[in-house]
């Protein structure tokens, strides 16, 4: 698996830029079958950073309705990636 395919988006959020800010911690969302190894490796690679820390969290889809038809939303991985301290952290726009 490429870091790319490990690394799907980053998570552009309230809380995500809040972390990123005060902790230096980048949140991303990943592949479902990608473990903290392979995330640390691809995001050290990425953005040239040391991490010091990953965690994982998985979450199932959802149900959701259009009118009288149901389905689900797909299930999904975050993790969030604390850096090493002194480390520069990556802003997202500059990619």
């Amino acid at each position: 698996m490429s870091m790319h395919d490990v690394l799907k988006r980053p998570l552009v959020t309230e809380k995500g830029i809040t972390k990123k800010d005060s902790e230096a911690t980048l949140s991303f969302e990943v592949a479902l079958d990608a473990n903290k190894i392979q995330i640390r490796q691809a995001v050290e690679k990425l953005f040239n950073v040391k991490v010091a820390a990953v965690r994982t969290a998985t979450f199932d889809g959802k149900l959701r309705r259009r009118g009288r038809f149901a389905g689900y939303r797909s299930d999904w991985k975050k993790a969030y990636v604390r850096l090493e301290p002194g480390q520069k952290v990556p802003e997202f726009t500059e990619m």
